[in-house]
């Protein structure tokens, strides 16, 4: 076998990156549960002080400041061996309610990992494993993860982006929030109208019990058998593509929906190819839907595994196959993609 040296480099450059990523993001999650990364972004401090300040052993706090600042989520002043944040690392790495928050993507995918043994055997049968099966760090990570791009973006631009709704929910409207998990997007929209009615439905019992210690109305109901309506808004949020039978869940959001009603599907951010998603948030959702959405469609009844990269192909077929007349792109992050459907 002929190897090119060169090529070679480049992958062992790639492969040591990414062991490196992975080793660290058990430290992203512990920086995160034991305050290390707010105590730090107040100022500048040495090991000592930070495992002073915040409870901790001060030889864990040494190890794991080095590991940080080597992967260049802190900063180390050598001269004065001490360790610091910048604005930006701080804005993404101490805020669990910003725009952004990495330490909740570390905790989903760390939660996810557990499964490993399960996900293996899976490949083996093709069978599935089920959202409620795995570890419950899989449920608050992703709401953690999910949660801040849908307090910077829903309010602000994707309820405003669907045609007329906005002055309904003003006036008074019913919505349903259709695979909420742990409710975070059921809130902020009860929150923000308070005229309208608005109620959460999972499946996974755990996630509603949750939600309901929070505030706000509940039922523990899968897509296709959630009651009430009719809605004048149905939303989906990055739910769909988990889902075994998505047409099914489409055809009952359909019938739930009062004649001028709309249903607002928030997916994740993909193109309609495979090429179109080699990138860094195509691999991201690639290997998180190998573990948590391809396995939970194959778990279910109905013969879909979209996946988080499927693109807007089947999401466009799935509204027109469930007798939706109209459907439109509203908005898009680097993270999501909002399309609207109308009967």
């Amino acid at each position: 076998m002929a190897v090119d040296q060169d090529k070679l480099m480049d992958f062992l450059h790639r492969f040591v990156g990414d062991l490196g990523a992975a080793a660290a993001a058990g430290n992203v999650v512990i920086g995160d549960r034991l305050g290390l990364y707010k105590a730090l972004a107040e100022k500048p401090q040495r090991a000592v002080d930070l495992a002073a300040r915040t409870g901790t052993a001060p030889r864990y706090v040494e190890e794991w400041l080095r590991g940080q600042a080597a992967g260049g989520y802190i900063e180390y002043d050598p001269a004065e061996d001490i360790y610091s944040m910048t604005e930006e690392q701080a804005f993404c790495l101490t805020d669990p309610d910003g725009a952004v928050y990495a330490p909740g993507a570390f905790q989903l995918v760390l939660g996810a990992l557990r499964a490993e043994k399960q996900i293996s055997e899976a490949f083996r049968t093709g069978s599935g494993m089920g959202w409620h099966d795995h570890d419950t760090e899989v449920f608050e990570g992703c709401d953690r993860f999910f949660r801040p791009g849908y307090t910077a973006n829903l309010l602000t631009s994707w309820l405003p982006a669907l045609d007329g709704v906005e002055e309904k929910l003003r006036a008074g409207a019913r919505m349903a929030d259709v695979g909420c998990g742990h409710g975070s997007s059921t809130r902020l929209m009860a929150g923000a109208y308070p005229a309208s009615t608005v109620v959460g439905s999972d499946y996974h019992s755990g996630s509603i019990e949750h939600a309901r210690s929070l505030g706000g109305t509940y039922e523990v109901a899968a897509a296709d058998s959630f009651t009430g309506g009719p809605y004048d808004l149905v939303t989906t949020f990055d739910s769909l593509h988990d889902m075994g039978n998505p047409l099914g869940a489409a055809k009952h959001i359909r019938s739930k929906l009062a004649p001028d009603g709309t249903w607002m599907i928030v997916e994740p951010y993909a193109g309609d190819s495979v090429a179109e998603n080699m990138n860094p948030v195509g691999r991201v959702y690639y290997s998180v839907s190998t573990f948590l959405c391809v396995p939970n469609a194959l778990s279910q009844d109905g013969g879909y595994a979209i996946g988080a990269q499927g693109g807007e192909r089947p999401i466009r077929k799935l509204a027109g196959d469930a007798g939706f007349t109209r459907f439109r792109r509203v908005a898009e992050t680097p993270f999501n993609i909002v399309y609207e459907a109308r009967p």
